[in-house]
């Protein structure tokens, strides 16, 4: 939870110690930049919709396709995208790829998600 701070800005900045404090927090600009790219790639519709079905359960690409109503074709190209950010990750069994989310980060990532768009 995020602490309540009062801070007063009089446009007399004689005394920096407050942006000197809130700096130690200032992301890299090469993090920020993953971070941007993450938050890129759950910005659309249907990355969500394969997360949220990841989410509870490891499917192959066939099972996406059904479950999603999009092409074979359509649904590679999305978990590429999400390979490549490690949102997702790949097991293949003979002629099969099934996919689940890659780590504990992203439920939680995705769970959070949910839970702020539900809260009233």
């Amino acid at each position: 939870m995020l602490a309540e701070r009062i801070s007063i800005c009089t446009g007399d900045h004689t005394d920096d110690s407050l942006a000197r404090a809130a700096a130690a927090h200032l992301l890299d600009g090469q993090t920020a930049a993953d971070v941007a790219e993450l938050f890129k790639a759950l910005s659309d519709p249907t990355r969500v919709r394969i997360i949220s079905l990841l989410a509870h359960t490891e499917l192959c690409v066939g099972d996406l396709c059904t479950v999603l109503a999009m092409s074979q074709p359509a649904v590679s190209y999305q978990l590429r995208l999400l390979r490549t950010l490690r949102i997702v990750r790949a097991r293949k069994v003979g002629k099969h790829v099934f996919y689940t989310l890659d780590d504990e980060h992203v439920h939680q990532l995705y769970l959070q998600g949910v839970t702020h768009v539900s809260h009233p």
